[in-house]
């Protein structure tokens, strides 16, 4: 399941890239007045009016593959979240243990000696 998620999330990352990539080689509506007049659009590899249609089909194909993606991601993300929301309120249910005897914290630690509480005869020899 895991691979899946991981599948999905880089479709939309690569989608996304795409479509701005794409977006941006789209020209705008006052580029059309320039090519109208021989911009030079004629001459390109899809032709005056094919450019338009090839980029603008690439895009809406990029927008949606983004879109569905988004909504999976989403979707799994709120099962995951309701999933261990449901796992916890099984565990905040349950008895707590008691101790039947309290522990004192200066019993249950050792203590090493130090070169301080050594004696001073010790010390010296």
């Amino acid at each position: 399941m895991q691979f899946l998620l991981n599948l999905v999330l880089a479709v939309q990352l690569i989608s996304a890239v795409a479509m701005i990539i794409l977006v941006l080689m789209q020209h705008g509506k006052g580029a059309d007045m320039g090519a109208s007049f021989g911009a030079g659009a004629s001459g390109t590899l899809f032709g005056a009016t094919g450019s338009a249609n090839v980029l603008s089909k690439a895009t809406a194909l990029c927008a949606t593959l983004f879109f569905a993606c988004t909504l999976v991601l989403a979707y799994t993300g709120t099962q995951r979240r309701a999933s261990s929301e449901d796992k916890g309120s099984i565990l905040d249910a349950a008895p707590a243990v008691v101790a039947s005897e309290p522990q004192t914290g200066a019993a249950a630690i050792p203590v090493a000696p130090t070169a301080a509480s050594t004696p001073a005869s010790a010390a010296s020899q």
